[in-house]
C-alpha cells in the first residue's frame, strides 16, 4: 500500500470522527449526561496510572508516590506541589528500601 494512499485513509477516517466531536459543541445534553461526562476525565487519568503503577517491579514505592500526591492535590488543590510531593515520596520510598 502506497504512502498517500495511507494518508488517505487515516484521513478518511479521523476527519469525520473530529468534525463530530466539534459539532456536538452546540448540542444541549441532558443533565444526566453532563454529570456522566464530569467522570470521564477522572476514569480516563486512572486508566493511564493504575497500570503503570501496580505493573512495575517497584509498584509498593510507587504506590507510597501516588497515594502522596493524591493526597495533597486533593488538600491543596495545587496540581504542581502534587506532582512534586508524589515524586518526593517516591524517592524518600527508594531511598529507605520500601
Amino acid at each position: 500500500m502506497s504512502i498517500p494512499l495511507v494518508l488517505l485513509l487515516m484521513w478518511a477516517v479521523t476527519y469525520p470522527m473530529r468534525l463530530l466531536g466539534l459539532s456536538l459543541g452546540r448540542v444541549r445534553l441532558p443533565p444526566f449526561w453532563l454529570n456522566f461526562l464530569k467522570f470521564v476525565p477522572v476514569s480516563v487519568f486512572a486508566a493511564l496510572v493504575v497500570p503503570d503503577v501496580l505493573g512495575s517491579p517497584e509498584w509498593a514505592r510507587r504506590v507510597v508516590g501516588a497515594i502522596a500526591g493524591g493526597l495533597l492535590m486533593w488538600r491543596t488543590r495545587n496540581l504542581a506541589l502534587g506532582i512534586l510531593g508524589g515524586f518526593a515520596a517516591y524517592w524518600l520510598a527508594r531511598l529507605a528500601g520500601l
